[in-house]
């Protein structure tokens, strides 16, 4: 592979920041331990991939037109804010291997599992990030996007504003900020996620239904997920699940080398499977109720301050954003002032 050096050879674009304050969602860095700092670009594995996005099964040949025939695409319910940004998922399964789902807030992926993740940014096509499981982990590149579309080309380190967009595609050795944070890795594909209502489903996404349906869990659940509570809980309790809970989680598995977006803490905004009572069951609320929220008062709660900001040393989410999601804001200021 011909490893694209867009940003240099640097091990991160986010570096060895201090923070000015700690708290359970401002403290980013403790010196050159750095909350921000990731471990350097993995040259010798990421050689492994292809160098080119057509030549990683995601397409029908090498033409980048049509979607491969066993590859299939999903929508997670709740979705993770990146600057606007239009965004499709494809996932390729080894035939006959089904996913462990013996924790159904865990799963696990057999070997040689690809799912991959296009983003569109103001109108143009940017890059498509692929996630492989392979028998010793996982391993991450994005694929930026060539200015005809004809393919898009492994980008290791990563690029600044690409092909003329505010977009930043990142660095392979960032992806473990968010999916390290996870057992599964993959984050957006869990059953929480795929059980969509009728209203939302995508008749040619796959879902938890057709994963049950064709065998493809080891494990399925007595029924199917369901987030408790109002149409504004549901979506608060959701943003709050699919934006904060790959860094803040209570499960996080141990990792060596740099933290990389591990922030230390107890908080755990995680939706799981099995709290499905009421919203006072889950986690997420009663995460925020200690630590960000003062009921019915968004003006005096931590969540809200840090959404509504963009900055170098504390905002939320931290990662992949430098533009705060208006819409989310007012919706977790709405579900405040009604609780």
């Amino acid at each position: 592979m011909s490893l694209v050096r867009s940003r240099g050879a640097r091990a991160s674009a986010l570096g060895c920041w201090v923070a000015l304050g700690c708290g359970a969602f401002g403290c980013l860095a403790l010196g050159c331990q750095s909350y921000r700092a990731c471990d350097a670009v993995d040259e010798a594995a990421l050689s492994q991939l292809p160098e080119r996005l057509s030549l990683t099964g995601l397409y029908a040949g090498e033409a980048v037109e049509i979607i491969a025939p066993d590859v299939r695409s999903f929508r997670p319910r709740f979705e993770l804010w990146s600057d606007g940004a239009t965004k499709q998922r494809w996932i390729w399964l080894p035939p006959g291997a089904p996913i462990d789902t013996s924790d159904m807030d865990a799963w696990q992926f057999p070997v040689d599992t690809k799912v991959w993740k296009e983003f569109i940014r103001d109108g143009v096509r940017v890059e498509t990030r692929l996630l492989q499981r392979r028998a010793e982990g996982w391993i991450g590149v994005a694929y930026l996007w060539q200015e005809d579309e004809s393919d898009a080309i492994a980008a290791p380190y990563g690029a600044i504003d690409a092909l003329g967009t505010p977009h930043d595609v990142p660095a392979s050795n960032e992806c473990d900020g968010c999916h390290a944070g996870r057992s599964s890795h993959v984050l957006g594909f869990s059953a929480v996620q795929l059980a969509q209502r009728p209203e939302q489903a995508d008749p040619d996404a796959l879902d938890l239904d057709e994963l049950i349906r064709s065998n493809r869990v080891t494990h399925a659940p007595a029924a199917a997920p369901v987030v408790p509570g109002s149409e504004t809980d549901q979506a608060a309790l959701g943003y709050l699940h699919a934006n904060c809970s790959h860094c803040h989680n209570g499960s996080r598995p141990e990792r060596r080398g740099a933290r990389c977006f591990d922030p230390e803490g107890d908080i755990d905004f995680s939706l799981r499977a099995d709290e499905t009572a009421a919203v006072s069951d889950t986690e997420t609320y009663r995460t925020a109720m200690g630590e960000g929220i003062r009921r019915g008062r968004p003006d005096d709660s931590r969540i809200i301050e840090l959404m509504s900001r963009r900055s170098r040393f504390s905002q939320m989410p931290p990662l992949a954003t430098e533009t705060v999601d208006t819409e989310a804001v007012a919706l977790l200021r709405r579900w405040i002032e009604e609780l």
